[in-house]
C-alpha cells in the first residue's frame, strides 16, 4: 500500500547548502520521511537537487506501462 503525499504532515520547504546537507544528512532524511518536508540543496545559492518524501518522488514518476 502506497502512502499518498496528502497523508504526510505538511512542512514548509527548506533550502540548505551542500555543506549543511552533508553535515545534517540524517536529520534531512528524517524530516522528509517522517514530517514530509522537501529540502532543496543549493550550491552557491542555486538549487541543484531536492530531498523529497518517497510518495512525492513516486508521484513524479511516469506510471508503469505509460510512455515516458
Amino acid at each position: 500500500m502506497k502512502v499518498r503525499p496528502s497523508t504526510l504532515p505538511r512542512m514548509e520547504p527548506e533550502e540548505m547548502s551542500v555543506a549543511d546537507a552533508r553535515r545534517l544528512f540524517a536529520d534531512v532524511l528524517n524530516d522528509a520521511a517522517v514530517r514530509g518536508r522537501i529540502t532543496y540543496i543549493t550550491n552557491r545559492g542555486r538549487r541543484v537537487a531536492a530531498i523529497v518524501p518517497v510518495p512525492v518522488a513516486e508521484a513524479a514518476e511516469p506510471a508503469q506501462g505509460e510512455p515516458g
